[in-house]
């Protein structure tokens, strides 16, 4: 029985309690939460709805609960049902109903854990969106990671994700990149403002072999030259590494579009026709303030160009206009000021301002021999993506990005991840899934068949290190729906990890297979049922973070 279909049982148990009480079943929840004791000498699952809704109900928790208890009890898959403290509810399955979660993820196998919390949702899911004027920093390779995974985990709770890069090729930082790569080209020192490392001579180079008269042309038409043919280039390796990386997008956003599509002047307006705009010391500005802003914003400077709100603002309007119901925002740890304002936007155009979700990242800090590493290679300055590849390859570069919650600044231990030990956690996870690969594989090379899930007899898993594992595979599905829910897909990496732990564990208590040629016993059968379903929970849950699950390590 898995936790959805215990918590199920429980609510149908509550309205048969509460109605032969003639009492109220409306204050029931629609769903009912079970969770798993922090104490497993307490049972297998635990609730505390008679706490939550013996008030509203008119009666005493523990009355509530003493009769949820005896109703429970006996019911197909409860071994017993008792009753703790001041209502809780603790609830032991029979061994046959912890089977059906071996069987129910062996059945769904790849789909297992997936569910329909955001189906028919339409969600764009913009992150990176690094500029094109170098090689992605440490900080987009963080969202690079945590960006597709949380993709990944929305899609799998029925979302339909737009993965949306949004290319900033406006403003004066291409206009100094465009600058810099001039200089390089003529071999002159990088401008004062302007972007130094080993990759602006490697553009500028390309630009003058893609374009052998650029220098003699005249600066304007230079500028543009190098503009076309410098950001393209940097751009394209941009796309490169993240497609290396595992990542890819499905919508590339041009910034300048937006200015050149006349898309500003349009959004512009239409919010000064709806009375949010406001005009003073020769500019227009969006009244922010009302929408919780700390200050209002400046949309059209006193000089008539748009400030740099103005694109955001038509940005989010474009996002609207397409179907999006969902605009998530992933940004850096400089930018907290844009929640407010994209929130402004979005309800100044009449929308709900939840529309909107702007998450925050922090920083990353890589460390080697317990001393920062602050150098690239080739970027100069900064750490970038192919750095961190370079030095711990793609999987365990991810993983250590995924794992942590981006509230917080992570610093990444490049000696840690690059071990082949239980230390490391994303060897731990991976070489459980290797290991019970080649445990399936032992078992076909002594001719012994696992055969089909619905005849093993799964109630023969009744020891307390299969109890474990099994009821750690059933967290899965609400796992997932809550790393959906919270925009958190580290709860995924965390929680393999303890996927990872309970099989160890179960493997050093339980033999799995016989020594010799002894005939393959049911309980064989059963376990083998166990590990695949154990090794199928840790693959779905490392494609959940664009890992792979290696058969072999």
């Amino acid at each position: 029985m898995t936790p959805a279909a215990l918590a199920e049982l429980v609510r149908n148990t509550a309205v048969e309690v509460l109605s032969s009480k003639q009492l109220d079943t409306s204050v029931l929840p629609e769903v009912v939460t079970v969770e798993r004791p922090r104490n497993p000498e307490h049972g297998d699952y635990a609730t505390n709805l008679a706490m939550q809704v013996a008030k509203k109900a008119g009666v005493a928790p523990r009355d509530l609960a003493t009769w949820l208890a005896e109703a429970l009890t006996g019911k197909d898959g409860i071994d017993s049902a008792e009753v703790a403290g001041p209502g809780f509810l603790n609830l032991r399955l029979a061994a046959d109903a912890q089977g059906q979660i071996v069987r129910e993820v062996i059945t769904r196998a790849g789909e297992y854990g997936h569910g329909d919390r955001y189906a028919g949702l339409k969600v764009n899911l913009e992150f990176v969106s690094a500029n094109p004027t170098g090689p992605i920093h440490l900080g987009g390779t963080r969202w690079a990671a945590v960006g597709d995974a949380l993709g990944r985990v929305l899609a799998a709770q029925g979302a339909e994700v737009t993965r949306e890069y949004y290319f900033n090729d406006a403003g004066a930082q291409i206009d100094r990149f465009v600058r810099s790569l001039i200089a390089a080209a003529k071999g002159e020192p990088t401008p004062e403002d302007g972007y130094g490392g080993d990759y602006i001579a490697d553009i500028a180079s390309a630009v003058v072999e893609a374009e052998p008269g650029v220098l003699e042309q005249p600066a304007d038409e230079q500028h543009e030259t190098f503009r076309r043919i410098g950001v393209g280039l940097m751009f394209d390796e941009i796309k490169q590494s993240l497609h290396e990386f595992g990542t890819d997008f499905d919508v590339f956003f041009h910034e300048d579009s937006l200015h050149t599509s006349g898309a500003v002047t349009k959004a512009v307006e239409e919010l000064k026709e709806s009375g949010h705009v406001y005009f003073s010391d020769g500019a227009w500005w969006l009244r922010s303030t009302e929408f919780g802003d700390d200050k209002d914003r400046v949309l059209i400077k006193s000089d008539g160009a748009p400030a740099y709100i103005a694109g955001d603002v038509a940005y989010l309007r474009d996002k609207r206009n397409r179907g999006f119901d969902l605009c998530i925002y992933m940004l850096g740890a400089d930018h907290h000021g844009y929640i407010a304002r994209l929130k402004a936007a979005a309800a100044a155009f009449g929308d709900d301002p939840d529309v909107v979700e702007v998450l925050i990242g922090q920083l990353v800090n890589l460390v080697r021999d317990g001393k920062p590493v602050r150098m690239s290679k080739r970027a100069g300055t900064v750490v970038t993506l192919e750095d961190l590849v370079e030095a711990v390859g793609v999987d365990a570069a991810r993983y250590s990005l995924i794992r942590s919650s981006v509230d917080s600044a992570v610093d990444i231990d490049l000696d840690l991840i690059s071990k082949r030990t239980n230390e490391n956690p994303v060897f731990y996870v991976q070489y459980a899934h290797a290991r019970l690969a080649s445990l399936q594989r032992n078992a076909a090379s002594l001719g012994i068949e696992r055969g089909s899930v619905e005849d093993a007899d799964l109630s023969l898993l009744t020891h307390e290190r299969e109890g474990d594992l099994i009821r750690t595979l059933g967290e899965f599905p609400r796992v997932v729906k809550s790393a959906a829910q919270l925009r958190e897909p580290h709860r995924v990496a965390r929680y393999l990890e303890d996927v990872a732990s309970a099989y160890h564990k179960f493997y050093d208590a339980c033999r799995v297979l016989q020594p010799g040629d002894d005939q393959a016993s049911p309980l064989t059968i059963a376990r083998l049922q166990l590990c695949e379903a154990t090794r199928q929970v840790l693959a779905n849950g490392l494609a959940l973070l664009g890992v792979s699950a290696p058969e072999q390590m």
